[in-house]
This record gives C-alpha cells, structure tokens and sequence, in this order.
C-alpha cells in the first residue's frame, strides 16, 4: 500500500484511560480531545516534512477509514496535521 499526492495513511494510536476526579476518562468519552495521535504508516509523493513511522496529531474530523490486509487505518491529507511528536 501507498499514498499518493497530499494524503498520508495513518493507524491511530489508542490514548490510554486517565483519572479525573476519581471518574474514568475514555477516547469515547473525551469529548474535549480534538486531536487524534497517531504513526505514519505511508505518505504520498506530495508530502513534505513527514516521514513513516512518525508519530503525528490530526483533526479527528478529518479523513476517513480504510481496511487494508483486515485493519483499519485512516487516510488524511497533509493540512489535517497539526503535530508532530
């Protein structure tokens, strides 16, 4: 598999449960979290400045879903990137 263009293929990175308070704070339930983490698994020929395995923070609106060998990635585009770790 491989990005073409702008796009780069990312699979999230699940976020582990914190404590707030006493209460359990999940991905489902972080409603203030707008950023998703995640690795890059393959950008496209357009992408500057990212490279595979990086790991990256993207508008979780942005993109869309993917299956690919039965797994799940994301597709995004480059200006969805708002960090890189």
């Amino acid at each position: 598999m491989k990005a073409v263009n702008n796009y780069i293929v990312v699979e999230k990175i699940k976020m582990p449960n914190k404590k707030v308070a006493g209460l359990l704070i999940t991905d489902d339930l972080d409603t203030d979290n707008r950023y998703i983490k995640a690795k890059i698994i393959t950008t496209g020929n357009l992408v500057e400045g990212l490279q595979k395995k990086d790991i990256v923070y993207y508008d979780k609106h942005a993109g869309h879903g993917i299956t690919w060998d039965d797994k799940l990635y994301h597709v995004i585009r480059t200006p969805d990137v708002v960090l890189v770790e």
